[in-house]
């Protein structure tokens, strides 16, 4: 069996954020992820921000505009739609970087840029 390339791993993240799919985005995990950005083992945690979002801001989405990959390496730069944003700021964007480790997600960075809220108090 051939290992997806990275980049598609991380299509396909975004793809089950878009579609409220969090449990399928378990496979495309390691069993020993690391969020860094949260500093939790597992994804679980990344599912509970993902629900608390979808609660916040039921419209919200996001949009890959440049994926790099650079080895097991991928970093990407998104859009986020579907959050209210003041006409004088700054369109949300979402800057992450994963490691892919046998076809899986295993470690993830994140920063937000526009964002109207933050991990930490969703």
């Amino acid at each position: 069996m051939t290992m997806p390339e990275p980049g598609a791993v991380v299509r396909r993240l975004q793809e089950c954020f878009n579609t409220r799919q969090f449990d399928k985005a378990d496979d495309l995990h390691t069993p020993d992820f690391f969020s860094h950005t949260l500093g939790t083992t597992g994804f679980e945690a990344g599912k509970n921000v993902w629900r608390s979002l979808v609660s916040h801001f039921p419209n919200i989405r996001v949009v890959a505009e440049d994926v790099l990959v650079d080895r097991d390496r991928v970093a990407v730069r998104s859009t986020v739609e579907g959050i209210p944003v003041p006409d004088s700021a700054p369109r949300p964007m979402l800057i992450e970087i994963f490691r892919i480790d046998n076809g899986r997600i295993a470690e993830n960075w994140a920063v937000g840029t526009g964002l109207p809220y933050s991990a930490e108090t969703l």
